[in-house]
């Protein structure tokens, strides 16, 4: 997909191989497939905003950055709530269709590759639900 996935906590290096070692590889049947970053201090944690000055630790956050450095998405959950890989890859798939098109093209909500795509501008607006058929999100 031409992305680059980073995993980043407040775990040093060694607890990391560790949950590398005994957890994730036994999952997932091979070691981590990206980069995990030690952020022992919190410091880039407390730059996006989830790190937790009183627990020392940072929450569960997700954040899509585009080539130019921006934010382009992020979901935050709590420690109990997992995350969703597929919906990750929607979102990355629909943020490089958006950028692809150079904006020209807008994806609706549960949008997928291959489905419709709005084309923002002033007739759509009050319109959108003549243009989106709103049952084929909700079809999955």
């Amino acid at each position: 997909m031409g992305v680059e996935v980073l995993s980043v906590s407040v775990d040093s290096v060694f607890v990391h191989k560790m949950w590398n070692d005994y957890e994730l590889s036994k999952m997932i049947n091979r070691d981590i497939p990206f980069m995990m970053l030690s952020d022992q201090d919190g410091s880039i944690g407390k730059l996006y905003g989830i790190y937790d000055e009183d627990s020392g630790v940072e929450t569960r956050g997700r954040f899509i950055i585009d080539p130019d450095g921006v934010i382009q998405g992020f979901e935050v959950l709590t420690p109990p709530v997992g995350r969703n890989v597929n919906e990750t890859i929607r979102q990355i798939q629909a943020f490089q269709l958006v950028r692809g098109s150079g904006g020209t093209e807008a994806t609706p909500s549960g949008w997928k590759p291959g489905k419709q795509t709005l084309k923002p501008g002033p007739e759509l607006v009050g319109n959108v639900w003549k243009v989106w058929q709103v049952k084929e999100a909700f079809d999955e």
